[in-house]
């Protein structure tokens, strides 16, 4: 018999699983005991695959538990999961015909399934997260003042100290958790050398982008979301737009590029060249983006240490 495919469609407080093929739509809550029993059901199907649709964080844990298991899981984009709905007709929305649509998806289009990730990695990546949280927090707060009344600034003040001194603390705890690792360590020291990444923008790569090094150009860019498609159609010639990826990468590698378009010799030198052949400052911006990824791609993948005559590879 041929293995089946699972769907999980993720809530806050629940998780509807559905099978390929099967009508019948499961339901377990989305805490410990629930993803307990889940995960022991699914091992019992012997599934090919389980296709997991990202709701926002709530999914970290099911797919989690269910990798560590053994389990084949891919974690899918809800706008691929709705456009391939759609194309089948399937205008309706539920989370039990969620849960149908997203096996059925899984065994039609086999999405890749996530590769295994360390305890380690994990951990290191929840206190990459948290430090963006709450820089978040801090730049919130700081807007605050500017429009508090004198009576709240020190209240304002006092959360701003906390604030820096958590984020202090995690910025300490992430250079530890990295140098306890010498592949991690060896990573972020190299891409960290080329001008322009500072250490948040390589522990954010060693974290969210265990992939760097590892794949060719075209791959690396679309799997961050750097990577532009066409929207053309007969001899319209529509804008070229990135779409999805990693939003945690693509973000650390917006700022890395602004400084890279002052600092770097040889991403400045190909931003000023697209906006003299015309181009828009974001398309050039996208560009760099893309171009400073390639090379620290290149650099991961031959283990060279940054050197502007040999870290240009074509884009």
């Amino acid at each position: 018999m041929t293995k089946p495919v699972i769907g999980i469609d993720v809530g806050k407080a629940k998780l509807d699983v559905g099978v390929h093929g099967d009508k019948k739509v499961r339901q377990w809550s989305n805490d410990e005991p629930g993803r307990a029993e889940l995960r022991a059901w699914v091992l019992q199907q012997e599934a090919s695959l389980v296709v997991v649709e990202a709701s926002g964080g709530y999914e970290a844990a099911v797919v989690s538990e269910l990798i560590s298991s053994g389990q084949a899981v891919a974690l899918v984009n809800p706008t691929r999961v709705r456009a391939f709905a759609r194309a089948e007709g399937l205008l309706a929305k539920t989370d039990k015909i969620d849960a149908r649509v997203i096996a059925r998806f899984g065994a039609i289009m086999k999405p890749q399934a996530r590769a295994r990730r360390a305890e380690a990695q994990v951990e290191l990546n929840e206190l990459i997260t948290r430090r963006r949280q709450l820089v978040e927090m801090l730049t919130a707060e700081k807007n605050r003042r500017q429009t508090a009344s004198p009576a709240i600034h020190k209240h304002i003040a006092n959360h701003l100290a906390w604030l820096q001194d958590e984020i202090d603390d995690l910025e300490q705890q992430i250079s530890q958790a990295i140098a306890a690792n010498p592949t991690w360590a060896e990573t972020a020291q190299r891409v960290d050398s080329a001008p322009g990444i500072g250490p948040i923008t390589a522990a954010t790569l060693v974290a969210d982008l265990p992939e760097l090094g590892q794949l060719n150009r075209q791959k690396i860019a679309a799997l961050v979301g750097v990577a532009p498609f066409n929207h053309d159609s007969g001899k319209q010639r529509g804008k070229r737009r990135i779409f999805g990826g990693r939003t945690s990468v693509r973000s650390v590698l917006y700022m890395a590029t602004l400084s890279a378009i002052r600092h770097n010799p040889v991403i400045q030198e190909f931003y000023q060249r697209l906006l003299g052949k015309g181009k828009l400052k974001k398309v050039a911006l996208t560009a760099c983006m893309r171009k400073l990824l390639v090379i620290l791609n290149t650099m991961v993948k031959t283990g060279q240490d940054w050197n502007p005559s040999i870290s240009s590879p074509p884009i």
